[in-house]
């Protein structure tokens, strides 16, 4: 079942079309963004500008026009506050329905945060966490407080960027005072929110948006980390995050994409959406926050589908959304999810008999599982090479859960499963630092053995014991039938781990 979500917000109009695969996982297939800006002026004269107007309904039509060819079978679309606030909001509405043919729903500010929740809650990993999720848009800021089971607090605040610009009446730099009494205007009106969310608790702050993703990416570049695909799962420090914002509010708008990260379509407003980022952080009393990339139209998908995702196939099980986004990951790439599992129970096997010489930790384990889950799934574009098409995969295939780190140690535990192991000269391995290259080198080399055991494909290898000599390991290998072939193509590829363990391997019938 195809699906399409336009989230008409007051800064961008988005659109997500999707792959639904069961009432949990869905496959993304197209992605658009529109800044529109429907919310310039609204907050201070109600009223939809002719040319946002007519903008928007423009790009609502592509859209649709777009879900059509995609063979959409339901859109899902919502508006929120520069809809609801504009004078003329319910005439832009009825145009959408007689002009585009949808009919739009108009969400409060409590159902927008609910349902941005619902996106979190797929795209990071929340474990046994409360988290307080924060949204800047144009006119609102919505906060919800959850964890992996329920939404346990939710409001909207009239705090945005476009309502601050607003505020303001200019784009210009603001001077010492105007900044003092921002900030004591979103004191005024998020202080006894914030105070209500420490009363119910959190343990840690995800902030997702493009205003909070823009000042993230801008954070990240200016402590010199590297950014890859997504900004998903990533943490920034408050005290960075000022430094980008003091930078922001000294330059004029034309200026403000001197700062790397900050994108021209973004330059009238940045500045007040990280001014009103910080604030609301200290008041959250928090030193750091984590970036999401999750938002309302993932909300919208997922809400469709909790409500009416029956007809679809079963899930498959997982523990975690890093689990779960692995084995959707395998499925979609058409390998044999039970010969994934049993790679991953005699890698787990080792890992867990040689934890003493490795020494490496429960991550480690974890993602050494996740590897066996997802290494090979390059042979769907072409066996020949297919453990570097396997890495692309990682890298491209938006793994949910996954910061940019975890991807690139996937993507390389992946790279090196087969053929030649880690090599300094390679260029993604070298941009690794020394524990980072030992990691990958560690579970290779585990990973490497696994997928030997099951060099004919028939999980005849049922279970390993190690036995470790002073200047040697040995793997006993038991099973029914003859194993000639998993020892002798495990024996092959036994050389990462030899190196990594400084011990000759020696892989023999139990």
């Amino acid at each position: 079942m195809n699906l399409t979500a336009i989230d008409i917000g007051t800064n961008s109009i988005h659109m997500i079309i999707v792959k639904a695969t069961s009432q949990q996982n869905f496959e993304v297939l197209v992605q658009e963004k529109e800044m529109v800006k429907l919310g310039v002026g609204v907050f201070a004269n109600k009223i939809l500008s002719k040319t946002a107007y007519h903008k928007g309904l423009e790009t609502i039509s592509r859209y649709v026009q777009l879900a059509d060819q995609y063979g959409t079978e339901h859109i899902i679309t919502a508006a929120t506050s520069a809809t609801r606030e504009a004078k003329n909001g319910r005439e832009f509405l009825d145009n959408l329905i007689h002009e585009v043919g949808i009919s739009p729903q108009l969400i409060s500010g409590n159902e927008e945060a609910r349902l941005i929740f619902l996106a979190v809650r797929r795209a990071i990993d929340l474990q046994n966490e409360k988290v307080l999720v924060l949204d800047i848009g144009g006119g609102s800021t919505e906060a919800v407080i959850g964890n992996k089971d329920a939404v346990l607090f939710k409001t909207s605040m009239k705090l945005g960027v476009l309502r601050l610009l607003d505020r303001v009446g200019s784009q210009e730099p603001l001077n010492q005072e105007q900044r003092n009494e921002l900030k004591n205007h979103v004191r005024e009106i998020a202080s006894s929110v914030l105070e209500n969310a420490k009363r119910v608790g959190f343990d840690r702050v995800v902030g997702t948006s493009g205003t909070i993703r823009a000042l993230g990416e801008a954070t990240l570049l200016l402590m010199g980390r590297e950014l890859g695909n997504t900004v998903n799962a990533e943490v920034i420090k408050v005290k960075d995050l000022e430094k980008v914002v003091d930078k922001l509010m000294s330059l004029a708008p034309d200026r403000r994409t001197e700062v790397k990260g900050i994108s021209e379509n973004r330059v009238d407003a940045i500045h007040l959406g990280g001014l009103l980022l910080v604030e609301l952080l200290k008041l959250a009393e928090v030193k750091e926050i984590t970036l999401s990339d999750a938002s309302l139209r993932e909300g919208l998908i997922i809400d469709f589908l909790e409500k009416h995702g029956q007809m679809l196939e079963e899930p498959l099980k997982g523990g975690n959304i890093k689990e779960r986004s692995c084995l959707q990951m395998a499925k979609r790439y058409e390998t044999d999810i039970e010969e994934k599992k049993h790679v991953s129970m005699l890698a787990l096997q080792l890992f867990d008999q040689l934890k003493d010489l490795h020494e490496l930790d429960k991550s480690a384990r974890d993602l050494l599982y996740q590897a066996t889950l997802v290494h090979d799934v390059g042979t769907f574009v072409n066996f020949q090479n297919y453990h570097k098409h396997s890495q692309y995969l990682i890298l491209q295939g938006r793994l949910r859960g996954f910061n940019n780190l975890e991807l690139k140690l996937l993507s390389l535990l992946a790279r090196y499963h087969r053929k030649a192991g880690p090599k300094k000269r390679h260029k993604e391995y070298k941009q690794l630092d020394k524990k980072e290259r030992r990691l990958v080198k560690g579970l290779a080399g585990i990973l490497r053995i696994a997928v030997g055991f099951d060099k004919t494909k028939n999980q005849w290898v049922e279970n390993v014991h190690c036995v470790a000599e002073k200047n040697r390991l040995i793997i006993k290998v038991f099973g029914e039938t003859g194993l000639e072939l998993e020892i002798w193509e495990s024996q092959r590829f036994s050389d990462t781990l030899s190196k990594y363990l400084n011990k000759d391997i020696l892989i023999i019938k139990g």
